[in-house]
């Protein structure tokens, strides 16, 4: 099987390049498994090698670094050396990423003689479409959240904070085998809980509040994203019909998950039952997102206006259906999904019915 080098490397011709640039330390470390801070170097990719250049701070790390197919060099200005480079390789069209600054762009506009071309998505249209190690990385994050909630459980009562219960979550994950937050964890009770990205505040759980929790940790260097809505004590009666709407939608979305599948049908799956309950215009963001090396992978968003997003087979995505009702409070459930020939697997378990707590 192609490493995933060797991949990028059967490309080029194809794409009219001689060589590719990449910069994004997640693509870097996708491609070589070394990691590399942004900015602090790079990965040049032609027809029949591929060199990581970076500084003296990281000398010791590429000493050690072992690849077969990789070779490493320390520089004192990249872009000067990566010019060089091209120039004793005979690269004359270059490509790279158009996520880069508009400073770098000045910077190799500048300096470089190669021919400069963008490409968009190049590096994460290969990591769409997970390999077996991959997955079972997503499942070890998956599985290390579900504990996770588990343990959260117990924590969430009244008269405890949003921060204290994401700062509990955040210690305990860390303890457990996660590296990092893949983005700032969400603890948003009572009207707070009607924000889709509020904040973990320094609010008071009451008795009555609904709270979502809505997390995402790196493990072995793949992220999970997962959300879970529960209530404490007595729960509004419009927020516990609201909450059955949002999982059943949830659970009509994943039915539909399979390879081919359109993002526009996918998303129509669950918005539908929403609106036929009367709260379309409280579904106010995308069905769900692709994850893996990091929180938003492609598909960036699936919604209704995304016929072009297609599922692939092992590919993973999130569903993540939401109500939210101002001065209320909301609801969202949220799982990872693997897209396979034989349908789709939930990797997130958690339970997903309603769960009272803090009694």
């Amino acid at each position: 099987m192609a490493s995933r080098i060797e991949r990028l490397q059967g490309r080029l011709g194809k794409l009219y390049l001689d060589a590719f640039l990449v910069t994004d330390p997640t693509n870097v470390y996708y491609l070589t498994g070394f990691h590399l801070l942004a900015g602090d170097g790079f990965l040049l990719v032609t027809a029949d090698r591929a060199i990581i250049v970076s500084d003296a701070r990281y000398s010791l790390a590429l000493q050690e670094f072992d690849s077969d197919e990789v070779v490493a060099a320390v520089s004192q200005d990249y872009y000067d050396d990566l010019n060089r480079i091209c120039q004793t390789m005979k690269v004359s069209v270059l490509g790279y990423e158009s996520t880069i600054s508009y400073y770098l762009y000045d910077v190799l506009d500048e300096i470089m003689q190669a021919d400069l071309v963008p490409f968009t998505n190049l590096i994460e249209k290969m990591r769409l479409v997970k390999e077996s190690t991959e997955l079972a990385k997503l499942r070890q994050a998956a599985d290390l959240h579900t504990a996770g909630f588990n343990y959260l459980l117990n924590e969430i009562h009244p008269g405890v904070s949003e921060e204290h219960l994401a700062n509990l979550l955040d210690f305990w994950m860390k303890e457990h085998g996660a590296t990092a937050a893949s983005f700032p964890t969400i603890i948003a009770s009572g009207a707070n809980a009607a924000k889709p990205h509020a904040t973990a505040s320094k609010k008071l759980i009451e008795d009555g509040d609904i709270v979502t929790v809505d997390f995402g940790y790196f493990v072995a260097g793949y992220t999970a994203d997962m959300t879970r809505t529960v209530a404490v004590g007595s729960v509004d009666p419009e927020l516990r019909d609201v909450y059955q709407i949002v999982n059943t939608a949830r659970q009509a979305v994943i039915d539909q998950v399979k390879v081919g599948q359109r993002g526009n049908r996918l998303d129509a799956a669950g918005r539908r039952l929403i609106e036929e309950a009367g709260y379309g215009d409280e579904f106010n963001h995308g069905m769900g997102h692709g994850i893996g090396l990091a929180v938003h992978e492609l598909p960036a968003s699936y919604g209704p206006g995304t016929p072009d997003v297609k599922l692939h087979n092992n590919e993973v995505i999130t569903v993540e259906p939401g109500i939210y009702i101002p001065e209320l409070g909301g609801v969202r459930i949220e799982d990872d999904v693997v897209v396979t020939h034989g349908g789709p697997q939930v990797l997130t378990l958690a339970p997903t019915e309603l769960l009272i707590v803090g009694d």
